[in-house]
């Protein structure tokens, strides 16, 4: 049976997919609170190999500069990325009927090693995409906490 939809998308797909009715973490908190269904399409992170060092390429749009942090710690990069929108937002014109943006926070975690610094990686934020650039190094002792300046 088909069913009309405005928004092109099907009614029934958050249940017989697999956070639907099947998973039992359907009736409870399963969705991200900041992208709702589509918290899986956040942070897409190509990662490419090279010669002496590894290229981390990770997409961010609609965040800017000032709302993203990269941290040293352990051994791993955590990149963080915040945003908010003013949800007192009014159009005398119309109300809402669909609001799929939301503000808050995400993040993501990668394992470098205990031989990097964060003197080592080169970080820069541009059109919406974060560049990282990690160098390949020998492992030595484990740096403590520390933030990652972005250029651009």
């Amino acid at each position: 049976m088909m069913l009309p939809s405005i928004f092109g998308e099907n009614l029934f797909d958050d249940w017989m997919n697999d956070s639907g009715l099947m998973n039992p973490a359907f009736f409870g908190k399963s969705q991200s609170p900041l992208y709702g269904k589509h918290a899986a399409n956040i942070m897409k992170t190509d990662i490419r190999e090279n010669k002496d060092s590894y290229d981390v390429i990770v997409d961010l749009p609609g965040f800017k500069k000032e709302g993203i942090q990269v941290q040293l710690e352990d051994g791993y990069m955590t990149i963080t990325a915040a945003k908010s929108l003013d949800k007192d937002e009014k159009d005398e014109a119309g109300k809402y009927i669909r609001q799929e943006r939301y503000s808050g926070t995400c993040s993501r975690s990668f394992y470098v090693g205990p031989a990097i610094t964060v003197e080592d990686i080169k970080a820069k934020f541009e059109d919406g995409t974060l560049r990282l650039n990690i160098p390949k190094k020998d492992p030595k002792a484990v740096e403590g906490k520390k933030y990652i300046a972005i250029e651009g």
